[in-house]
């Protein structure tokens, strides 16, 4: 169900399956995946959530928070973080296998995320909650350039996407997030202290993985899977760069809204 990603899926399934078998892990897993809008970030936060709780974002085990909604005022910083502390405490004495997942960490202020540090460290427990079954997940566009600068090396060089490892990738985003006043974790603890067990980069879409989204969302929606259909709404979408036109500059994002318009013809 997550298509042109196959870097994000085996790091995650790796990651989730290891962790959800491990009966006392030393600390709580934390994902950070990061790409350009479209590429399937939230996609595959939802998929992890409801491999961990089946409701998913309906579960009251999983929590997500977005930037710009939950944390709009930077004047108000000190307010977020013990409001932050307090809801993941209370949250994970409810149950220890909570998910948190944070969107539009590009949008979040400086230093709000530090405050959930002691909650992701190797505490047995903390004020006698131990955190550690719990699944914590950051979303973020930033790195989507040097993701999409990487992938466009391998295309130049002959490569296959395929031939995109993790080794390739994870320790320029590291490094880059960390250094980016815009990622929400810029000087962050949590980078710092080497909390955040895996950075997942998600590549840009191609043509034909942009087909499979089309093609998916036509078989959701109970119809059949009409190619004149797939080709004219991936016909409307955008590419680059502006020659060669590979990449999808919204990934799959609009494809819903596309397909609308074409159902009828």
């Amino acid at each position: 169900r997550l298509f042109g990603q196959h870097l994000a899926k085996e790091v995650v399934l790796r990651a989730v399956t290891g962790f959800s078998n491990n009966p006392s892990p030393k600390k709580p897993l934390a994902l950070s995946l990061h790409g350009w809008a479209g590429t399937g970030k939230n996609f595959l936060s939802q998929l992890l959530a409801q491999h961990v709780h089946p409701a998913g974002l309906r579960s009251k085990f999983v929590h997500l928070f977005l930037a710009t909604l939950h944390f709009p005022h930077p004047q108000h910083l000190r307010l977020y973080q013990d409001q932050l502390q307090n809801w993941i405490r209370g949250n994970v004495s409810a149950c220890a296998h909570s998910v948190f997942i944070f969107d539009e960490m590009d949008k979040m202020h400086q230093g709000l995320i530090d405050a959930i540090k002691p909650f992701l460290d190797y505490y047995e427990q903390v004020d006698g909650v131990s955190y550690r079954k719990a699944i914590f997940i950051f979303l973020s566009n930033a790195g989507g350039d040097l993701i999409n600068k990487a992938a466009l090396d391998f295309w130049t060089s002959g490569k296959r996407r395929e031939e995109i490892q993790l080794k390739d990738l994870e320790p320029m985003l590291s490094v880059g997030v960390f250094n980016n006043k815009n990622s929400g974790l810029w000087h962050s603890s949590l980078i710092d202290r080497n909390l955040i067990d895996y950075f997942v980069p998600l590549l840009p879409l191609e043509h034909k993985h942009v087909k499979m989204c089309i093609r998916a969302e036509m078989i959701a929606r109970g119809h059949e899977v009409d190619e004149r259909i797939v080709q004219a709404v991936a016909d409307e979408m955008t590419f680059f760069p502006k020659e060669e036109k590979i990449y999808s500059d919204k990934g799959c994002k609009t494809v819903q809204a596309k397909l609308d318009i074409h159902e009828d013809i």
